[in-house]
């Protein structure tokens, strides 16, 4: 039975009770709206530590007004349904005033890394997450936590942080969950109508041309790119970027790469998809 606490102070208590067990803690930190990507990081936690923490927390300060902060899908029973099912120990459940109290100003940045990519569009949306990822960090304590790589250019900007700033946690990125045809699972898919849906395989047929034309032995990343964007523009309602980048940097990568991530981020109506690739890494989409 997961146990379930709003208190950040009672949070960090049984982190350390449970290191003064000698278990190891795992923590998944999500918004909740789980899904099989999320329930496969609470099984990767499961096999990397002892004691499992799943936060479910929808984070104001990483949306930007007009997005969809007041829609994102909040679906609490269900996902404590699914974390008792994966044997979760704690669930932590804070409501926004328990998180950042009367007065709460302060912020933490990643700078470099948080400019490409998201950073171009969302321009205040790393800023948030690093935010309250570092406030989680707080309290959970020395820890293995683990971020799905969807979102991979967070994954760089949190694995940036927390060794910039000493913090004593084990970064664990996990590989994409797609559903059979090939999109990636997202809290957000539920928002698309049935045409929607279909018109969202454009990313997938993106990503998989540029990853069969690497497999082929293309690497010049502007080609590649532009075999994503081949299949990416027409599906879209707005496309916001088709990116080729240095899988570390996040930047411009070399003439000739060893490793390229490719990404997308693209609307169909009101709903943002972002997906990725890293070639000569990750396998097909």
């Amino acid at each position: 039975m997961s146990k379930v606490l709003r208190a950040p102070a009672e949070f960090r208590q049984a982190c350390e009770d449970a290191r003064a067990a000698r278990q190891r803690v795992g923590l998944v930190p999500t918004m909740g709206a789980l899904h099989r990507g999320h329930l496969s990081l609470i099984d990767e936690a499961r096999a990397r530590a002892d004691f499992i923490a799943v936060t479910i927390f929808v984070n104001p300060l990483q949306f930007a007004p007009g997005e969809d902060l007041e829609r994102y899908p909040r679906t609490f029973e269900t996902d404590l349904a699914g974390c008792r099912e994966r044997g979760v120990d704690l669930v932590f459940a804070p409501g926004p005033s328990a998180m950042y109290p009367t007065g709460f100003q302060t912020q933490v940045s990643v700078h470099e890394l948080a400019k490409p990519l998201e950073g171009g569009f969302r321009p205040s949306h790393f800023d948030g997450v690093t935010t309250v990822v570092t406030k989680l960090f707080n309290l959970s304590g020395r820890c293995t936590a683990m971020f799905g790589r969807k979102d991979y250019q967070q994954w760089k900007i949190l694995s940036r942080m927390a060794l910039d700033l000493d913090m004593p946690i084990e970064l664990v990125g996990c590989p994409i969950v797609r559903e059979s045809d090939g999109l990636a699972l997202s809290s957000r898919n539920r928002y698309l109508g049935a045409s929607e849906r279909q018109r969202a395989l454009g990313i997938v047929s993106g990503l998989r041309d540029a990853f069969d034309a690497w497999e082929d032995g293309e690497r010049d990343p502007d080609t590649l790119r532009s075999l994503a964007e081949e299949s990416v523009h027409p599906a879209f309602d707005h496309v916001d970027y088709v990116a080729a980048a240095d899988p570390e940097t996040l930047g411009a990568p070399p003439s000739s790469p060893t490793r390229l991530l490719i990404s997308v981020a693209a609307q169909l109506g009101s709903t943002r998809l972002i997906d990725n690739v890293v070639l000569g890494e990750d396998s097909r989409p």
